[in-house]
């Protein structure tokens, strides 16, 4: 079943799902707006995406002592991501084996056990049934082979302390899944010394709108300036930059990293606490912020650690991670609830040990401009929902247009669209292999 046109099945690149077109010899990419309202393609995506991919549960400095816990809806389940008594890892379905309570109802903590409200069964930090009940209760070998266990993941990995989980046994490897998404993530791990750690609790709300609009802005480019005006007024009048300047310094370059991730990464017109100082910050604070800069130089080469200081990084990693390494540093997801309504968290990712004075910039600079009332989310938000609302219109307007740069090819720019068409292939890919299987 394909929604295009016959005439236009000739000049088209081979459809798959019928929801994306690309038409290389035009230079026109389309994306149908039912891929944004339709209930059967979000059943669709749940299977075929959200049932088959690494999706990320958490970073393991959450969890940095034994017995920690906290809770997490993550592809539509419910888990408790915690640490054993031994210091290992787990990801379990926060849902009692015996009649299916919801086991841990606490959002975070710390325990030697976890135990269900409703009838009393127990369980080991390390997933294991912890009860016993006298004989005459349950018949002789009743729990071998570990039938009244919790319910692990199937599958639970990580690469530089960020975990994901994966409900497809036979899916790839983690790190496979990754591909160039890697070299993004040890910029960002890199940071620290001592390593990175998320700081504080996380932000989390509500859109009415598609997840993938969200997935797209993330890396969006093009929207900054006329979306975001509010900030870079208030930038020219705090800081020192220009506006003037900020339309050739926001414009970088853009990467394809595989599997449907990708990355736009320019220059900063921000000021970076890791290792770029402002004079919005004082001078009280350059010199540390500069020494922070001398301590990547030296431990990376002169052209990793400039890179580090400088560039500015925003990345989605498919299908809903998004880290954006910029004025600070988020880690964001965001999980469909229905065709016009995601959740969305976020949470801010700090240096471990690092100086307070600079702890309190990024802690500031995540709700300046990030957070759900700072001076873009905001904007973000009134922006995809305003998308959402008019997609009322689809019957006679049916077509998303993602085609700016198709002429720069690979060479394209942080405000063209190849970031969002590597999502939409990957996207497309899965939906028609997920509606042949």
């Amino acid at each position: 079943m394909t929604l295009l046109e016959p005439a236009s099945r000739a000049r088209i690149a081979p459809a798959r799902s019928g929801l994306v077109v690309e038409e290389p010899e035009r230079m026109l990419f389309r994306v149908s707006r039912r891929a944004f309202t339709d209930d059967g393609v979000l059943e669709a995506e749940r299977r075929a995406i959200f049932d088959q991919c690494w999706l990320y549960i958490g970073h393991g400095s959450e969890i940095p002592e034994n017995g920690d816990f906290l809770t997490r809806s993550v592809g539509g389940r419910d888990l408790v991501f915690n640490r054993d008594r031994g210091g290992a890892v787990h990801a379990f379905l926060n849902t009692c084996p015996h009649r299916g309570a919801t086991l841990v109802r606490e959002p975070r903590g710390n325990t030697l056990a976890f135990q269900c409200f409703y009838h009393g069964w127990a369980f080991n930090v390390n997933g294991r049934f912890a009860s016993r009940y006298a004989e005459g209760n349950y018949g002789e070998g009743h729990y071998d082979g570990g039938c009244a266990d919790l319910t692990p993941a199937p599958r639970l990995e990580h690469y530089r302390d960020f975990y994901f989980i994966n409900f497809d046994r036979g899916a790839g490897g983690l790190a496979d899944y990754l591909a160039g998404a890697k070299e993004y993530i040890d910029l960002v791990a890199d940071h620290g010394a001592r390593g990175m750690e998320i700081v504080g609790g996380d932000q989390s709300y509500f859109i009415n709108a598609n997840w993938k609009l969200l997935a797209e802005n993330s890396v969006d480019g093009f929207h900054g300036l006329p979306t975001h005006s509010t900030y870079f007024d208030y930038l020219q009048t705090v800081g020192d930059i220009q506006l003037g300047d900020v339309s050739d310094r926001f414009r970088g370059a853009m990467r394809d990293l595989g599997n449907g991730h990708a990355v736009i990464e320019y220059p900063s017109p921000w000021g970076r606490p890791v290792a770029r100082w402002t004079p919005a910050w004082g001078e009280d604070k350059r010199e540390i912020i500069e020494a922070g800069r001398e301590r990547l130089i030296a431990a990376y080469g002169p052209a990793r650690g400039h890179r580090m200081a400088e560039y500015s990084r925003n990345m989605v990693i498919f299908p809903n991670l998004v880290i954006n390494d910029i004025m600070a540093i988020t880690v964001r997801t965001f999980m469909p609830l229905a065709p016009d309504r995601m959740a969305v968290s976020a949470w801010a990712l700090g240096v471990k040990g690092e100086d307070p004075r600079v702890r309190a910039i990024r802690l500031f600079n995540f709700l300046e401009f990030l957070g759900p009332g700072g001076l873009a989310t905001p904007d973000d938000v009134e922006a995809l929902e305003c998308c959402q609302r008019g997609y009322r219109n689809q019957r006679e307007a049916p077509w998303n247009d993602i085609s700016k740069g198709m002429p720069r090819g690979a060479n394209a720019r942080t405000d063209d669209e190849e970031q969002m068409r590597c999502f939409w292939r990957e996207w497309d890919r899965r939906i028609a292999q997920g509606a042949r299987s």
